[in-house]
Order: structure tokens, then sequence, then C-alpha cells
């Protein structure tokens, strides 16, 4: 029987299903009653065609409703990966910090991390970008190909790095 292949977009760190779930606690135990409070009190002022804090609120609702939907569905359906844990420390995989240089010697680094926690603007690249891809199972002092949209680009792996084991 063949082992079922997981879906790249199920990966999440430890850290990254923490901060979904802090998000989910947030929208479910304090700005959802908020929100409905404010529709309820809304409601009970008379003509909702016009009232702005009724229409406001249940679009507000709406949108809640819907981020509660995909944060439970992403978190029932996770694969929490620890890049702690990583064993081949010597191949970049799901959760390593890389440094590379192009083919110009300037310098970047990134960690790889699941669809929904990546942040770039703290480094982080999505397990299913171009970068995350063409430095998938790469060691260090390997050269990489890397798809972009000016075309194929050309870089060195300079160090691979993991968080350290609890």
């Amino acid at each position: 029987m063949a082992a079922e292949k997981i879906a790249l977009h199920r990966y999440l760190s430890p850290q990254g299903a923490a901060r979904m779930r802090a998000e989910l606690k947030e929208l479910t135990q304090k700005e959802r009653p908020q929100v409905v409070e404010i529709v309820s009190w809304a409601a009970s002022n008379g003509d909702r065609s016009e009232n702005a804090d009724y229409q406001y609120g249940k679009r507000r609702l709406r949108e809640i409703d819907r981020r509660i939907r995909f944060l439970t569905k992403r978190l029932d359906q996770a694969v929490i990966v620890d890049p702690a844990a990583q064993t081949n420390r010597k191949r970049v995989f799901f959760g390593a910090t890389v440094c590379y240089a192009d083919e110009e010697d300037r310098h970047y680094t990134v960690t790889i991390l699941g669809v929904d926690e990546a942040r770039l603007e703290h480094g982080e690249v999505s397990l299913q970008a171009p970068v995350a891809r063409a430095l998938m199972k790469a060691a260090v002092h390997d050269e990489v190909t890397m798809q972009t949209p000016s075309g194929p680009v050309l870089v060195e792996v300079l160090s691979i790095a993991y968080p350290d084991p609890a």
C-alpha cells in the first residue's frame, strides 16, 4: 500500500500553529462577541436599512465567521512539523534557515515555513515559493537554479541552520 502523499499547504511549524490558534481564540472569544453586541444594539435602534452600525457589524460578522472557518479547517488538517526535530541538518528541508548568494554575490537569508505562516517581512518564505522549491534538498555549496519572472537565476547555498532541539 503506497503512503499517502501529504499536501504541502498543510505543513505548519509549532509556532505557526500557535499563532493561528491565538488568532482563532481572539476572534471567537473577544472580537466576535463584541461585534454581536454592537449589532444587537444597532438592531434595537429601529430601521436597519439606514443604520451604519448594523450594516457594518453584519459585514464584519461575515468576515469574522469566514476567517474562523478558514482557521478551524487549516488547524484540523494541519501537519505540524517541528524543524528542531530535523535529523538531516546538512540539507534544506521544511523549517530550515538558508543563507544563499546569487550570481551578483548578493546574500539573502530565508526561513522556509508553511503557506499560511510565512511572513516575507520576517524573512520567512512559503514552502511553495520558487526560492524554497529551488533550495529544497540542497546542501551547503550546492548551486541550484531558481525560477524567477525574469528567468532562471543560479544561486549558491552558503549555510543551513535549524532551531536547536529543546
